[in-house]
């Protein structure tokens, strides 16, 4: 389990690996995580690992976020000319 305390946003980040999600010992720790948490005035975000791969769905993710922008200025583009 990783644990980031953001104090400047009022955010506690929790990073679990697939294994340690279903951990009864992680899910103890996790339960004082958010009793600690509300007690400070803090949200808890709570991030669990997939089963992909990680490279590559981000890659994809990014790919396809450049491929729609690209698009978007395109259509702006178009639309401009036209008028």
């Amino acid at each position: 389990m990783i644990k980031e305390i953001h104090s400047d946003i009022g955010v506690i980040e929790v990073w679990l690996s697939k294994n340690e999600s279903s951990d009864s010992a992680v899910q103890d720790q996790l339960r004082q995580i958010y009793v600690d948490g509300k007690s400070m005035g803090y949200k808890v975000a709570v991030f669990l690992s997939g089963e992909e791969n990680l490279c590559q769905m981000t890659s994809a993710l990014l790919c396809y976020n450049r491929r729609r922008i690209a698009e978007i200025e395109t259509e702006k583009e178009k639309s401009k000319a036209v008028q």
